[in-house]
C-alpha cells in the first residue's frame, strides 16, 4: 500500500518490487532493483526513508525516518525479517539480520553485519567491516560491543547518549517519576498527522 503523508508520496523505481502487503508512507524512495517484501513498513515520520540500489527489505521489517534523522540505506543492503531501523544511516553492502534493532542517529559502516537480534543503540557508530554478534549490543562512538549480560557496562555508555533527550527532547525522569505521560502526549500528537494520509 502506498500512502501520501503530509503532501509527500513514495517514489518506487520501475525496476523495484514492492509486495502488495508492504506499506510505504510519505517521503519514501525505493531505488533500482530493490525488493520490499510482505508486511514490511517504510514510513517517513518527518524525515525521508531512502533505499539505494539493490536493497532487500524482508518480511515485517520496519524502517522509519525521523525529523532529526532520515533513514538511508546504501547499495545492496539486506534488512532481515522483523528488523527495526529508525533514523539511521547504513553503508553499502551491510547486512542487518533477522530481529536486529538500529536506533536514532546510529551509523552502520559499509560491509558491517548486525547479526540476529543484535542491537545498535542510538548515536552509535559501527565502523565498516564490523560484526555485532548474535544478541549483542553495540553502543557508543566508536561502538563498543557487549554481550547482553553486561547491562551495567552498557548503561554506563548508554546513559551519556541521552535517549530521552535526543529522541523526545525530555530530561531523564528522577527516581520514582516517569516521563512517559509527556512522551505519550508528544508522540501521540506527532502520530496524529497520519489521520490525513491518503491511499494512492
Amino acid at each position: 500500500m502506498l500512502l501520501e503523508h503530509q503532501g509527500l508520496s513514495p517514489a518506487v523505481d520501475p525496476t523495484a518490487y514492492v509486495a502488495p502487503t508492504a506499506t510505504l508512507c510519505g517521503d519514501v524512495r525505493v531505488g533500482p532493483g530493490c525488493r520490499v517484501l510482505f508486511g514490511a513498513v517504510l514510513t517517513a515520520e518527518g524525515g525521508p526513508v531512502e533505499l539505494g540500489e539493490g536493497c532487500i527489505v524482508m518480511e515485517n521489517a520496519v524502517l522509519r525516518g525521523t525529523r532529526q534523522d532520515p533513514l538511508t540505506l546504501g547499495r545492496h543492503v539486506l534488512v532481515g525479517p522483523g528488523a527495526y531501523l529508525t533514523g539511521c544511516a547504513v553503508g553499502d553492502d551491510a547486512f542487518l539480520a533477522t530481529g536486529s534493532r538500529v536506533f536514532n542517529g546510529a551509523r552502520i559502516g559499509a560491509r558491517a553485519e548486525v547479526r540476529v537480534n543484535a542491537v545498535v543503540h542510538l548515536r552509535t557508530d559501527v565502523p565498516e567491516d564490523t560484526t555485532v554478534p548474535i544478541g549483542w549490543v553495540a553502543v557508543g562512538d566508536p561502538a563498543e560491543l557487549f554481550p547482553p549480560d553486561r547491562h551495567e557496562r552498557i548503561w554506563e555508555v548508554q546513559r551519556e547518549l541521552d535517549f530521552p533527550g535526543y529522541v523526545f527532547g525530555l530530561p531523564r525522569a528522577a527516581d520514582g517519576e516517569s516521563i512517559m505521560p509527556e512522551v505519550s502526549r508528544r508522540y501521540g500528537r506527532a502520530l496524529d498527522r497520519h489521520r490525513t494520509d491518503r491511499i494512492l
